[in-house]
């Protein structure tokens, strides 16, 4: 009798509704984890209803049995004091837990076997939901729109096996619970729309380098040099070769006595005022010593004054600095084209190939579908019109050429974000952005005269190189301009030509022109 009273409780629409989402929801995520374990597939949105939707669902399904059980003892028990409503047996205030009474005593036991089931469920979906939280499927593909370009460039980076947490959160409890606040912070943002249609960069407290590069990246096992072969290709008719063969000076361990190359920055303490949220503009630079001088350098055309420095929030350099574009690279048409010629992903003995893609890809379009369109109708129709020979014998090869540039496109512009390659300038070289010589451009000068050098073979040597100008055979160590630009090689910043407009379009300036 007292089973059948307490089961008949659970008997209410409240109750039976939780009863069936309790259920439905257990069987989900028993499914849908299993389908995943057995296919291997990590997909968002299901990541998303197995690890928090189903869970949510089913806690939500436990408390409304006990919710609608309440509600209708206290009726009955409402009713019977009222006289409303007579039993043989008075509900009392509060339950009684009898465990001599067979019947409580088997409800009591299935109560307990339940609840430890549904425990051990919502343990487990809570751990997997901890791990999907901490993967790339959740960090690059649940918020596709706005995550589309970094997630992209990612998966193409050196980096693309290290997960995002790896980086932008580390190890430690409080770094985790900083993240996990800003991401709640991300969520709404994404949700009502009130994020930038540009993601900012560089991210505000972000965690020093220190605390998360290094931990793969050992300062003290850096090498002395590394050699390196850069691979460009001329936008004329023929897409004329040519290659850089470069001693790059890394520098050895950044504590040794002999430190030197580009990572003696890391071996000293350096800070630097910028002016810019980017970091384009550095006015002022100070190098603490061994002996604990500090040396301030200042720049010769835009000075601060020592109010403005005292006021200015000094930035102690790390790797990020200069690698600030370490996993979410993107690169330009021009450096892509090379890429696709020395793989043999596209032919180079199609006429003026890289010209005409670069150009095409520079275009600004509505979407990728219209920038597919163009792409491939106007590649096929210029050798069509320009060169009807190559369109008959090279017709597969002008169709690969086309997949590839579509390819190009996809990785490096995304025009619902209003990204594209150059977007994120990239301080590592100072071909497209100034690079290293936001510093090194000889016009940083401390007070006693002393100059932050220019000089190219600080950080590398030209082993040798091979192009049109360079006769043939001859071997070359300082570095030949493919154009003959006169003493503008020595004046100019290579930005200044190869990055139009701040860092936007190359092809548009001085060497374009000279070409």
């Amino acid at each position: 009798m007292a089973i059948r009273k307490t089961a008949g409780y659970a008997w209410n629409l409240i109750s039976l509704v939780g009863i069936i989402l309790a259920l439905t929801a257990t069987g989900l995520i028993i499914t849908f984890t299993a389908f995943e374990m057995i296919t291997g597939v990590e997909h968002p949105y299901l990541g998303l209803m197995t690890y928090f939707l189903f869970p949510g669902m089913l806690i939500f399904g436990l408390i409304l049995v006990p919710i609608g059980a309440w509600m209708v003892r206290n009726q009955r028990r409402k009713a019977i004091l009222e006289g409303m409503l007579s039993l043989e047996e008075e509900i009392p205030k509060y339950p009684r837990l009898d465990l001599n009474d067979p019947a409580r005593r088997h409800l009591v036991i299935f109560f307990v076997a339940a609840s430890a089931i549904f425990v051990v469920v919502v343990a487990l979906a809570s751990i997997k939901g901890f791990e999907f939280t901490e993967s790339t499927t959740f960090c690059g593909e649940l918020c596709h729109v706005v995550m589309e370009p970094e997630h992209t460039a990612w998966s193409n980076s050196p980096h693309a096996k290290v997960k995002c947490v790896e980086c932008h959160v580390g190890p430690g409890a409080a770094w985790y619970v900083k993240a996990k606040i800003s991401g709640m912070r991300q969520l709404y943002a994404v949700a009502f729309h009130t994020y930038p249609e540009t993601i900012e960069t560089p991210i505000e407290n972000l965690r020093p380098a220190r605390e998360t590069c290094e931990h793969c990246h050992w300062p003290e096992k850096f090498y002395v040099g590394r050699q390196k072969i850069f691979y460009h290709y001329a936008p004329n008719e023929e897409n004329s070769p040519r290659k850089i063969d470069m001693l790059i000076h890394i520098g050895g361990n950044p504590k040794s006595p002999t430190k030197n190359g580009i990572h003696w920055h890391i071996g000293q303490e350096v800070e630097f005022i910028a002016k810019d949220k980017k970091r384009l503009e550095i006015p002022y630079i100070a190098v603490k010593g061994k002996d604990g001088k500090i040396t301030e350098y200042m720049s010769t055309e835009k000075p601060l004054t020592k109010d403005e420095i005292a006021k200015s929030t000094k930035r102690l350099m790390d790797c990020t600095d200069c690698h600030n574009r370490p996993t979410h690279i993107y690169h330009s048409p021009d450096e892509e084209m090379d890429l696709n010629f020395v793989s043999d992903h596209i032919d180079t003995k199609l006429p003026y190939i890289k010209k005409v893609a670069v150009e095409i890809l520079n275009r600004p379009y509505k979407n990728k579908e219209e920038a597919f369109a163009t792409i491939t109708k106007e590649i096929p129709a210029y050798y069509a019109k320009n060169y009807p020979k190559v369109a008959q014998g090279k017709g597969a090869a002008i169709n690969q050429a086309v997949d590839r540039i579509k390819d190009i496109y996809a990785r490096n512009f995304f025009p619902a974000m209003k990204v594209k390659w150059s977007t994120y300038p990239n301080y590592i070289g100072h071909f497209y952005t100034p690079g290293c010589f936001r510093c090194h451009d000889g016009k940083h000068k401390s007070a006693d005269g002393k100059v932050i050098s220019k000089d190219c073979k600080i950080c590398h040597d030209v082993l040798d190189q091979t192009q049109e100008n360079i006769p043939f055979g001859q071997r070359v160590t300082n570095f030949v301009h493919p154009v003959d630009i006169g003493d503008e090689l020595f004046k100019t910043n290579c930005s200044e030509c190869h990055a139009a407009s701040g860092h936007d379009v190359p092809g548009e300036g001085k060497e374009a022109k000279a070409h």
